[in-house]
């Protein structure tokens, strides 16, 4: 019994911590325009 109240407190935990971050939406913020750099550059 002990261990279904703790998963259930887990679980109401964890949605409440999602319903969270929905509700504050996405940050705001852009893109960076620079490429990433994918390759290794070559050794003299």
């Amino acid at each position: 019994m002990r261990a279904l109240v703790a998963a259930a407190t887990g679980l109401a935990l964890a949605f409440a911590v999602v319903l969270t971050l929905t509700a504050l939406g996405s940050p705001s913020g852009g893109t960076s325009p620079k490429p990433l750099l994918t390759t290794v550059p070559a050794h003299p």
